[in-house]
């Protein structure tokens, strides 16, 4: 099969070189190495000429000087089953004749191979910046290199109060209030853009915004989904870890160390120092070691706890996939059951990887000092006290009064003597001690168990026993100490020679401001994804990013400074359709979350409180028929936070809040690492019908009136400025004062969040 048609390619080495022996040595190189290189797949080594000599499981495969007869010849043509580079790296006609041309010349011997030759598994170089006096930066430079290349201008900058939206919109996920949009305006100072970006960078809304990009890429939810869905009660303090990553600019390489490995890189003894409270360093590692939080998220059903052996293979494959997808880019789950095929990650070596997180098992840990841990129990007795009501409640049975009697207290009715009881419970639980502060964490798992590979993926069948290792097509891994092996992974994924990292996150930096990234496959950089559309661009930023100390504040501000960034959005369309070339700067719909919140915030009802549980907020009884058990959704009995951002909302993995579900809010089974965007009628009707958005509108309403008063004109102003971020234009405005007598002010608020302006940015 494809696995095996890889043996195919045997050549012979020699010293003299053609042209054409160069040519398809040049060729082949790009073809085959990627995956008949170091990494050996289907038993084939083209790095040198014992390797090639001895060839792959299929034995030889040309025939000197007769191409129809080579296996190699058909294959590369993708007669019958033998296709030749799987996936969308086919031969052209001219390659193909070139390889005819080669064997019928008799396969001359041509020199070893020259290392690794797919692009994103080469570390990447610093290129040289083009020198163009219409580049205002860098990254300027590269990009109207090809625009002006192919005899294309760029679109010219965007208006003041466009960009500002822009930029509000790509950091924070909400939209500026006209104050704020005043003040960029106004700004004649050469720095105003700078000193927005700066402000925006700064507030804690940032944090927010990109860490939701991070909570999809790896697949958050509360839940575990299947029927059981069981809850991960403390899964939210590694969501409101990550919003503090952000906010505080961790370097990357820190913020993936810290969620591989932070309990084997920094220390774990929390004991106090002769003092009471809580050294501030050993705080900082207790946090840290809440990222690890990252690996008891993932979906599974609760039957796979039945056996352990099937239960330690389903999360240990999650762990290889998850880190696959968000680190490295990589389907690295391809390999669960076979050799990938199209990538160099063999089979073997998806185990190897799933080893290292052998001898690592889940833990709830609480948090805070010894000191804290140990007089956690003071209250206890109240908290025992609390319980024995709620089960008496749950009994239907009176009070003791007399606690020695041995008698069962004749049962109670819904009465006075139960609202008694309800009322003695309330008042037990309010004296009652708060749950300890608790976090799910990675820690040791004491036995450690051999790994094998798990032929077609069963956990049943197990095949060769296999040590801890990583992809051996990327970078040297340092050496494994027991027991530290995730330690070992996470020096592996930073080191200076790892090609990807730096690549990948910059990619998604990227994508989050324009919409597309400069590999339009985030999470595939490899054979199966699209090139680079800036590959120059994309290197530079890499190394610059490993250079600024692995700021993402940096790197946004690289972007965003660039006239690039600040184009308009309107250009040449004709020439550059798809804006490969980014000729202008994408319009883009908001997303889900960023969608409700811009609601929210227009309406002037959003609850900026952070952090804490997700909170289950008011669905409709229709809505609420979609869950399995409507009696595990219940809402929380304070109105004021269902109007939280939407990143703390509890993410039930059975039941979507519908509103984020209409419009496209990732599946969290697997790593998300771009939201679809969908255009469909309940969209419509959603934004139009709901009781959300009549709720909403009738709040923005409630606001423009108190701003405006009953002065019709400027309330229609007013409404304007703060749903769009500018004024309406005269037609607009006539058109408006038409509506609005006719149909109210609620209705033309309602009218205007229904506007393609207010869902758009520019």
């Amino acid at each position: 099969m494809i696995r095996s048609i890889c043996s195919l390619f045997i050549v012979v080495i020699a010293c003299a070189q053609t042209p054409l022996d160069q040519s398809a040595r040049a060729l082949l190189e790009n073809k085959c190495l990627v995956c008949h290189g170091e990494n050996k797949m289907s038993g084939l080594d083209m790095r040198d000429a014992a390797g090639l000599a001895k060839g792959g499981k299929r034995g030889p495969a040309v025939v000197p000087g007769n191409a129809e007869a080579s296996l190699l010849y058909k294959a590369v043509k993708r007669e019958g089953e033998l296709q030749m580079p799987p996936g969308k790296g086919a031969f052209s006609q001219a390659e193909i004749a070139l390889i005819k041309n080669w064997i019928d010349a008799g396969a001359k011997q041509f020199g070893p191979a020259q290392g690794q030759t797919w692009w994103s598994f080469r570390k990447p170089v610093r290129p040289p910046v083009p020198v163009l006096k219409s580049a205002a930066s860098p990254v300027d430079a590269f990009i109207l290199a090809r625009i002006e290349a192919k005899g294309l201008t760029q679109a010219p900058p965007a208006g003041k109060a466009t960009l500002a939206r822009r930029a509000f919109f790509d950091l924070h996920g909400l939209p500026p209030t006209p104050d704020e949009v005043d003040k960029f305006v106004t700004d004649t100072a050469s720095d105003a853009y700078e000193k927005l970006l700066d402000r925006l960078l700064a507030s804690p809304r940032y944090g927010e915004r990109w860490g939701r990009y991070w909570l999809d890429l790896v697949r958050y939810a509360d839940t575990s989904g299947f029927e059981t869905d069981h809850f991960f009660v403390n899964a939210w303090r590694y969501r409101d870890y990550v919003i503090r990553a952000f906010n505080t600019d961790k370097p990357y390489n820190v913020f993936v160390k810290e969620q591989i490995a932070a309990d084997e890189i920094w220390p774990q003894n929390i004991d106090l120092e002769g003092v009471s409270k809580f050294p501030a360093e050993k705080a900082e590692n207790q946090n840290r070691r809440i990222a690890t939080g990252l690996f008891t998220i993932g979906s599974f059903p609760i039957e796979y706890t039945y056996y352990g052996d099937q239960f330690r293979a389903e999360w240990q494959g999650d762990a290889v996939d998850t880190l696959g997808a968000a680190f490295l880019g990589l389907t690295v789950g391809c390999a669960r059951c076979h050799d990938h095929k199209f990538d160099p990650i063999s089979h073997r070596d998806y185990y190897r990887m799933t080893a290292i997180f052998e001898g690592s098992m889940e833990k709830e840990i609480q948090l805070g000092s010894l000191f804290d841990v140990q007089t956690s129990t003071r209250r206890f007795p109240l908290l025992a006290h609390a319980e024995a009501l709620k089960q008496m409640a749950r009994r239907g049975r009176r009070v003791q009064q007399d606690e020695s009697a041995e008698a069962e207290a004749p049962p109670v009715k819904p009465d006075a003597q139960r609202a008694a009881l309800l009322q003695q419970l309330g008042e037990a639980y309010l004296l009652a001690p708060d749950r300890p502060s608790m976090a799910n964490v990675l820690g040791r798992d004491e036995t450690l168990r051999d790994t094998h590979i798990l032929l077609k993926g069963d956990f049943k069948s197990k095949g060769e026993k296999v040590a801890p290792g990583f992809l051996s097509a990327l970078n040297p891994a340092p050496p494994v100490i027991e027991p530290q092996r995730r330690k070992a992974l996470a020096e592996w994924l930073t080191a200076e020679d790892q090609p990807l990292l730096a690549r990948v996150m910059v990619n998604r930096i990227w994508q989050g401001h324009f919409g597309e990234g400069i590999v339009r496959t985030p999470n595939d950089f490899g054979r199966q994804g699209e090139p680079p559309t800036h590959p120059e661009l994309l290197d530079w930023l890499a190394v610059e990013f490993a250079a600024r100390n692995w700021s993402v504040k940096i790197m946004h501000k690289l972007i965003m400074l660039s006239k690039t960034y600040q184009a308009a959005s309107l250009g040449n369309q004709t020439q550059d359709p798809e804006n490969l070339l980014l000729t202008r700067t994408n319009r883009r719909r908001l997303d889900a979350d960023a969608l409700r919140d811009t609601t929210l915030a227009v309406a002037g009802t959003l609850n900026l409180k952070m952090g804490g549980v997700g909170i289950i907020p008011k669905i409709t009884g229709e809505e609420l028929l979609a869950a399995r058990m409507p009696n595990l959704w219940p809402i929380h009995p304070d109105p004021a936070e269902h109007n939280r951002r939407s990143i703390y909302l509890q993410m039930k993995r059975s039941l979507t809040l519908p509103m984020l579900q209409i419009f496209d809010a990732p599946d969290t089974a697997t790593s998300c690492a771009r939201r679809d965007k969908s255009t469909v009628a309940p969209q419509a009707l959603a934004m139009m019908n709901s009781e959300f958005s009549g709720t909403q509108a009738a709040a923005f309403a409630a606001r423009v009136t108190k701003q405006a008063g009953d002065n019709r004109a400027a309330a229609i102003d007013t409404a304007w400025r703060i749903a769009l971020g500018r004024s309406p234009s005269a037609a607009e405005k006539n058109t408006a004062i038409e509506f609005h007598s006719r149909n109210g002010l609620t209705r033309l608020c309602l009218l205007i969040l229904n506007m393609n302006e207010f869902i758009y940015v520019d």
